[in-house]
């Protein structure tokens, strides 16, 4: 079996092989997202604890949080659904999927580390790896780095230098754009809609109150005009008798 082990404290990744079988058999009959002492897997991981996060069978069919079978399922799959991208709006489909119970069929397990034990991994808890990319979103910036609400967080977006492939170029920074960020100009922006939208509501309120008007008068006008004819059609019928 493979596993596929991930480190979120030092952002390292690292796959081991292992072919006994008694060794990986403390995963068996265990789910996706459930924590794993993984002790016997030799003594370097004494005190390891892991979480399943996914895996794939033998056939390359991946593990599927929720379906409660130890084998493969076929399911019907929209968008929205782990294993699964649609290729047309509303399109679904039939595919195979393979349960989340972990069994002697599965090939590779992702894991992650929950809980370091006594002794460092060579390339898994051994060296912590920087960010590559700072946060982007604009209250995230201002946890990252405890500001408050004042603060402008364009001084403090994490830049990044990049080095240009062409000879003797000088090297320069990328600054990712600030997602969510209130700007004096967003906020009038916000005003100008809603004044937009206040003067809509006003005008259909003047034009229903002159509908209104129109109606009355058309059928003010049109009792008038029957009851008229009534008069008309009494008359002739009287000096007709």
């Amino acid at each position: 079996m493979k596993l596929c082990l991930a480190n979120p404290a030092t952002g390292q990744q690292k796959t081991i092989e292992i072919d006994d079988e008694r060794r990986t058999r403390i995963f068996y009959e265990k789910r996706m997202s459930q924590e794993v002492a993984v002790d016997t897997l030799g003594d370097e991981f004494k005190g390891y604890v892991v979480r399943i996060t996914g895996g794939n069978d033998k056939q390359g069919f991946p593990l599927k949080q929720g379906v409660l079978v130890p084998h493969r399922v076929k399911l019907l799959l929209s968008k929205g659904h782990s294993c699964y991208r649609p290729r047309k709006t509303g399109e679904r489909k039939r595919k195979s999927v393979r349960g989340c119970i972990v069994g002697a069929d599965v090939r590779a397990l992702a894991l992650v580390i929950v809980k370091q034990g006594e002794n460092d991994i060579p390339g898994l808890t051994d060296e912590v790896l920087p960010k590559r990319l700072g946060p982007k979103r604009a209250t995230k910036i201002r946890r990252f780095f405890n500001l408050e609400k004042k603060d402008d967080v364009r001084k403090f977006v994490i830049r990044r230098e990049v080095t240009s492939k062409t000879e003797g170029a000088k090297p320069y920074t990328k600054a990712p754009k600030i997602q969510r960020l209130v700007t004096p100009e967003r906020l009038q922006r916000r005003r100008h809609l809603r004044s937009l939208k206040k003067r809509k509501t006003e005008s259909q309120k003047v034009q229903v109150a002159e509908y209104k008007t129109v109606l009355a008068k058309r059928l003010a006008e049109k009792k008038v005009k029957v009851a008229a004819a009534k008069t008309k059609k009494n008359a002739a019928r009287k000096t007709a008798a």
